[in-house]
């Protein structure tokens, strides 16, 4: 008995980690309403996952249905989950950091001397979609040793130094939040660097 409701439970549970729905929940801060499918779209799931995604969301209270009842709106606990903020850069200074940090990346990978390689690089955010304001956009960089072969545990020392090679990466002033590379940015809506 215990086991096939272990199992139901996990049926009822999204597979979508969780750092992939705060990036949607980032992405709508200046949106009135979104919809499911906007979700399953941004995350590039199925829409069955997508209402299992919502129903978690809603529980939270990171989410309420609109009064439409077909649409969406994050609530403030969303927003602030999220990490969001008022979107207030303009579109041109957001794509000229992407371009320059794409510049970076291209020069980095010619550097034989540099201690990484630049497996995958994408970005993602509102920028992808029509609104006049941005906020920051997120960029994910997959670093591999350029030496040697890759270890299962990385030690801090590494660690250390690539925090230090991705703050590089993203320069000085940019309105960019560079960080390490996981599965999911790949399968959520993105922009290629590479």
């Amino acid at each position: 008995m215990a086991n096939s409701k272990s199992k139901a439970a996990i049926s009822v549970m999204p597979s979508v980690p969780a750092a992939a729905v705060m990036s949607f929940l980032k992405d709508t801060r200046g949106m009135i309403n979104w919809t499911a499918r906007d979700l399953s779209n941004a995350l590039g799931i199925a829409a069955a996952e997508a209402a299992k995604v919502l129903t978690i969301m809603e529980m939270q209270g990171y989410v309420k249905p609109a009064q439409s009842g077909r649409e969406w709106f994050t609530t403030a606990e969303g927003q602030a989950v999220s990490a969001s903020k008022l979107p207030h850069l303009k579109r041109e200074r957001v794509e000229a950091a992407l371009e320059g940090l794409k510049q970076r990346i291209a020069a980095a990978r010619k550097d034989f001397k540099s201690p990484f390689k630049i497996t995958a690089a994408v970005a993602f955010g509102d920028f992808l979609g029509d609104q006049p304001r941005l906020q920051a956009p997120d960029v994910g960089i997959e670093l591999a040793p350029r030496k040697g072969e890759a270890r299962a545990k990385v030690s801090a020392t590494e660690n250390k130094a690539r925090a230090a090679f991705l703050k590089h990466l993203r320069g000085k002033n940019t309105p960019l939040n560079v960080q390490p590379y996981q599965e999911w940015m790949g399968k959520r809506a993105h922009r290629k660097l590479l």
